[in-house]
């Protein structure tokens, strides 16, 4: 939490001093203001990270400070004190001014901190979230995460984005295997060409030979004129075979030919056509298994399996689903309406299995900000078959500590046991983070 400003305003001198010491005590830095106009000169000069703001001031009302606020500076939270709001300004503040939460007056400091902590921690998340999509090129941008696997697999493609090997993407069905292809894409050599996708699990095979290697005027029924394919149109660039392992077997020998020669003849012609093109394929299905079964040949799986990535499903790096879900979040509030989420909602969405992983979440987050009818998703707001799949609160609490477990000690090793830079890393202060690491010790 260190170098984390917090703006208390509130014409109270006694209230601002205790919320100051406080405060301090727990790590935070703190300045103060006594009126709406202090305020305002307080945020832009120093610009806080949360501003904890009384309704009723001097010389500027509350609202109108919320206002200006979020109006200039939307990236800072704002909690509201008071002691005197009716439910009518409550709504105000929460919903049409974009207030992050609202604490009523007298308060308990108890609450005051758990309410400063997560938000901090919330905005944390959304800036490491940005930190992290800026930081990547090209197509990096759009894939989510800081779990050691997700960053396993980031480094996998940046060390062979430049590479001319093809490669071989598996992994469930949602964890995103296009969006790894285009980034693989994206930060190689071919930028600048074309990138083209050829979905390989469509019902009739003459659709997917036409589609890869086009046709000539007459070669079946509907081909009343010359068509290219995808791989004449890759030339020089990246050919990506979605569902590779759905493709017709007697397509196989065909695309085996293409990958291998690098050339190919168009359906129903007779040229052959000379290609320099780089193939990435995906799929969700164990070709292994597969080329047992009889149903995938071997040759291709060897020339397509230059590299392979495996990404891993949702429910095996559930620390990065705050991350996603503060994405969702962002890109609906540009699309449509700026909505939170609770934090009870957020741990229903890390204990659903998500069978459908990234998409099914993005899904669930979609449709739930559609039918909320309010600025903050609550567990009720949640689809029945997410708040219904969640383990019991022991479990529950269970797989938040692993996680947060996970998290400390990978974060220890990166800085090499330091205890101080891990605890500034994380946010926690060092007498939490021995705390934590005795418990750890006595659980082995």
């Amino acid at each position: 939490m260190k170098d984390l400003k917090i703006l208390v305003v509130d014409d109270e001198e006694y209230i601002r001093t205790i919320l100051e010491d406080r405060l301090r005590m727990y790590g935070y830095e703190v300045l103060t203001a006594a009126d709406g106009l202090e305020a305002l000169e307080k945020v832009e000069a120093e610009l806080p990270e949360l501003v904890l703001l009384d309704i009723e001031l001097p010389h500027l009302d509350g609202m109108e400070v919320l206002s200006r606020i979020r109006g200039e500076h939307p990236e800072i939270l704002v909690i509201m004190i008071t002691a005197h709001a009716t439910p009518e300004r409550i709504v105000e503040a929460m919903q049409e001014q974009k207030a992050y939460d609202f604490i009523q007056k007298p308060f308990d400091m108890a609450l005051i901190r758990i309410k400063v902590d997560r938000a901090l921690e919330r905005q944390a998340l959304a800036r490491e979230n940005e930190s992290l999509r800026s930081g990547l090129k090209g197509e990096y941008g759009e894939i989510i995460g800081k779990s050691q696997k997700m960053m396993d697999v980031l480094r996998k493609v940046e060390r062979i984005a430049a590479s001319d090997l093809n490669v071989l993407i598996t992994g469930e069905s949602g964890t995103g295997k296009e969006l790894i292809a285009r980034a693989l894409h994206n930060n190689s050599p071919r930028a600048s060409k074309w990138f083209g996708v050829v979905n390989c699990a469509a019902f009739q095979p003459t659709l997917v030979e036409s589609e890869l290697f086009g046709h000539e005027k007459g070669a079946f029924t509907d081909a009343k004129a010359r068509r290219l394919g995808k791989m004449e149109l890759a030339d020089g660039g990246t050919l990506f075979l979605d569902e590779v392992g759905d493709m017709a077997y007697e397509l196989q020998a065909k695309l085996l030919r293409a990958t291998q020669e690098k050339e190919f003849e168009r359906v129903g012609g007779n040229r052959l056509i000379k290609v320099d093109i780089r193939f990435i394929a995906a799929t969700n299905h164990d070709l292994q298994k597969a080329i047992q079964e009889g149903k995938f040949r071997e040759d291709l799986f060897y020339r397509l399996r230059g590299v392979e990535i495996t990404l891993p499903p949702l429910r095996e790096h559930r620390e990065d689903i705050p991350l996603l879900v503060e994405y969702f979040l962002q890109n609906a509030a540009q699309n449509m309406r700026d909505v939170q989420i609770s934090d009870e909602a957020m741990e229903v969405l890390i204990n659903h299995h998500w069978h459908g992983n990234v998409r099914e979440l993005q899904q669930c987050i979609g449709s739930t900000i559609v039918l909320a009818d309010s600025s903050v998703i609550r567990p009720e707001h949640l689809p029945p078959e997410v708040r219904s799949s969640g383990p019991s609160e022991a479990i529950q609490t269970g797989t938040l500590k692993e996680i947060e477990k996970k998290r400390i000690l990978e974060v220890l090793e990166e800085t090499g046991g330091n205890r101080t830079k891990a605890a500034e890393l994380l946010g926690i202060s060092v007498r939490t983070l021995q705390n934590r690491l005795k418990e750890y010790k006595s659980q082995n």
